[in-house]
């Protein structure tokens, strides 16, 4: 079971909330972290550099976190296949859905997004499933 931690969920959602609308605000673009990687990936869109410093950022913030001395306990309780399966699905999605959970569920449903709302429900839906099958059909 994952531990509840509000007061850090909380502050992960407001920190993820106004990365995204500064970002809106001084270069007019979703922050979807699809749409910021694939910027990176040759052909290179000719706005690289706040892309770079996006994903560096989301690199850089957890490395100084434990760099610091702080615990940052996780577990994966499922084999390396699993995960690269996982993976390629996520990808496949992305794909077919034009976007990924951040650029949907976060950017998309604050503009009011219809296609957004589709895309979020749908990934949640399929998130519930999975889920369930998983730990209460399958029993892994």
């Amino acid at each position: 079971m994952t531990e509840f931690t509000p007061w850090f969920s909380l502050a992960g959602g407001f920190l993820i909330g106004l990365s995204s609308v500064l970002l809106m605000l001084f270069h007019g673009r979703i922050a979807g972290m699809t749409g910021i990687v694939s910027g990176l990936i040759p052909p290179i869109a000719s706005d690289w550099g706040w892309r770079v410093a996006f994903v560096a950022g989301a690199i850089l913030a957890p490395a100084i976190i434990i760099a610091s001395g702080s615990p940052v306990a996780y577990s994966v309780p499922v084999s390396q296949t699993s995960l690269v399966v996982g993976g390629i699905i996520v990808g496949l999605g992305v794909f077919f859905s034009s976007g990924c959970t951040s650029g949907h569920g976060v950017c998309g449903l604050a503009r009011f997004s219809i296609r957004s709302l589709a895309a979020t429900v749908t990934f949640m839906a399929v998130t519930f499933i999975t889920v369930y099958v998983i730990r209460h059909v399958i029993g892994a």
